[in-house]
């Protein structure tokens, strides 16, 4: 099993945070391995609830079906997948500190084929970290960007695609 845990520190309330990280539309936006999610998508899901994402890791395009597998609003949140190639989990914590949010992305997943493994210790693994750092940057990047001071959750994540939106 491989593990990735990336971790960022945002200047923002930890229920916005976990509003807009547990929100799969919003993953294209920060994750670059996310291309498009389809479902119910467009707000943060708890227990249970699925969601399609199509993605390309390490310049290999695939499809999962995310499960909701815990959700302990809004500290603790977990998603699950498997496929013909392997399966992932991924678990998401965040922690208050003052004014600020840290989140901790936690990624953990197995290749089913030989020929997976190895293309994992040669490639995957390296550009998977790569991609990862780069998620948690722009995440803190998005979030972190002008929001108006009495914005709640919902409405700052609306401000914010707003905002990505303009030309």
């Amino acid at each position: 099993m491989t593990r990735i845990v990336t971790t960022v520190t945002i200047r923002r309330p930890i229920a916005l945070v976990f509003d807009y990280v547990t929100t799969p539309a919003n993953w294209p936006a920060w994750h670059p391995a996310s291309r498009s999610v389809s479902g119910e998508a467009g707000h943060s899901l708890r227990s249970g609830e699925e969601v399609v994402e199509d993605f390309v890791v390490a310049g290999r395009p695939g499809r999962a079906i995310w499960r909701v597998t815990g959700c302990d609003a809004p500290t603790l949140w977990s998603i699950e997948a498997a496929n013909a190639e392997g399966q992932a989990s991924i678990t998401y914590r965040l922690a208050e500190r003052g004014e600020e949010t840290v989140f901790v992305r936690d990624l953990a997943y197995t290749v089913a084929t030989p020929w997976l493994a190895v293309l994992d210790v040669v490639l995957m693994r390296r550009r998977m970290r790569r991609e990862a750092q780069s998620a948690v940057r722009r995440l803190k990047q998005i979030l972190e960007s002008p929001v108006p001071e009495n914005a709640t959750a919902e409405g700052a994540r609306d401000d914010m695609a707003m905002e990505r939106a303009r030309p």
